[in-house]
């Protein structure tokens, strides 16, 4: 089948984003959407959301992860977020299964979840996996859909390792040469 007849077919790409706060989530989006503004947002009703609302129920801990996000440039991918499971513990966790099995039924490539990309941040070298990271690629069935593991924030461990050199007698230049980039 011819890719332009698939692409007609499926209408626009559907993700689910997982990663906890802070994990680069929106940065990878906005890079493969090749932009630096944020999505629109809409709900299950096609109705476009208004940001500061969504902002004010998000910190009074709502959060939906049926919200379709777009990308005004890129309107071929249509993202979800999964909030991180810290956020919610169980609760959280049930709901983000509950939309993957629920979207991985329908019958319409339109509006079937067709892959899964779980962010993970390489910034905090202590713990790179957490128990909810942990939980989900232990105990969430994802059936057919892909799950792809994005591992974010790389540059920061050039700081790491550079100051490790620096800490077991580098010079500058030695440093900046084994530092992996």
């Amino acid at each position: 089948m011819h890719p332009s007849v698939i692409r007609e077919k499926i209408g626009r790409f559907r993700i689910l984003v997982i990663g906890r706060a802070n994990a680069g989530k929106t940065t990878i989006l906005q890079r493969v959407c090749n932009t630096r503004e944020n999505p629109e947002i809409y709900n299950s009703a096609g109705e476009k959301i208004d940001p500061t609302v969504l902002l004010a129920s998000t910190e009074r801990g709502e959060h939906d992860i049926e919200n379709e996000m777009v990308f005004r440039n890129n309107p071929g991918f249509v993202f979800h977020d999964s909030r991180g499971f810290e956020a919610g513990g169980e609760s959280e966790f049930d709901k983000m299964k509950a939309f993957i099995a629920s979207r991985s039924k329908k019958t319409s490539l339109r509006d079937r979840l067709h892959a899964i990309w779980y962010c993970i941040p390489m910034d905090e070298a202590s713990r790179s996996f957490t128990e909810g990271e942990i939980k989900f690629f232990s105990q969430c069935d994802t059936g057919s859909i892909a799950v792809m593991v994005l591992f974010t924030k790389f540059d920061a461990l050039y700081d790491v390792a550079y100051a490790q050199l620096k800490s077991k007698g580098a010079s500058m230049e030695e440093a900046e040469e084994l530092a992996p980039k």
